[in-house]
């Protein structure tokens, strides 16, 4: 991608109820609020009062029974199920929030529009899915578009453009938080569908939100947002 003297770039330029954590009939019982610990309190209950009350004369038909007795050990199998799909998600949360503190002084891509302008330079990563013509526009934290700019662009899934901070004016603005926004035309005049990345230092995780937070200059980011870890040189 090309850059008129505003800019410089290279030339290829997103509920579930909690479950009892029971192994035994005392655990169960302390947990009525649980809709299906609940039902399995409630079926022992019935299925004993029917036991005490019935007919001498006429007593409980073998196969219903039965039946209810596979019906007991589907509830209590499923119980199981859910303590060990609940030890699951905690192992899987403790992972996340073991790769995320490995991430603290990492300088990463992630999926993101406004990067921050150090030193009269800013830079963004485009993906761009096939040749196009593509029109950039960048506007500071207010809102107020300060450049705009046409560009051919060769198809990439990491095209950098990099901005020098002046307006089509020749204004050079202030460094700060700068947001891009692209839209693409290809050689038969299709609308492409034109993504932004930025990159910078992660410089804290928040483990208290699931999934973890990264805060990448000032901004928050998820784990699945990182695209890759640039490695940086001593």
């Amino acid at each position: 991608m090309t850059t008129t003297n505003a800019a410089t770039a290279p030339s290829v330029v997103s509920g579930t109820t909690d479950l009892p954590k029971s192994s035994s009939s005392n655990s169960l019982s302390s947990t009525t609020g649980s809709t299906l610990a609940g039902n399995f309190q409630t079926f022992l209950t019935l299925l004993t009062t029917q036991l005490q009350n019935q007919n001498p004369l006429d007593p409980l038909d073998t196969n219903q029974f039965t039946q209810q007795l596979v019906q007991f050990a589907g509830v209590e199998q499923q119980l199981k199920t859910n303590d060990a799909l609940s030890q699951l998600v905690t192992l899987q949360q403790t992972t996340q929030a073991t790769q995320a503190l490995g991430f603290v002084g990492k300088t990463a891509l992630v999926d993101g529009s406004t990067a921050t302008m150090k030193n009269s330079s800013a830079t963004w990563h485009l993906n761009v899915p096939s040749d196009a013509t593509v029109d950039i526009t960048v506007a500071n934290a207010s809102g107020q578009t300060v450049f705009t700019g046409k560009y051919t662009a060769g198809a990439g899934t990491d095209v950098p453009f990099t901005w020098n901070g002046q307006g089509n004016d020749g204004t050079q603005w202030p460094d700060g938080k700068y947001t891009i926004s692209a839209t693409g035309k290809d050689v038969a005049n299709n609308n492409v569908g034109i993504a932004a990345q930025v990159q910078g230092t992660v410089s804290s995780v928040d483990l208290t939100q699931s999934p973890p937070l990264l805060t990448i200059d000032g901004a928050s980011y998820t784990l699945s947002q990182v695209k890759s870890i640039i490695a940086t040189s001593n």
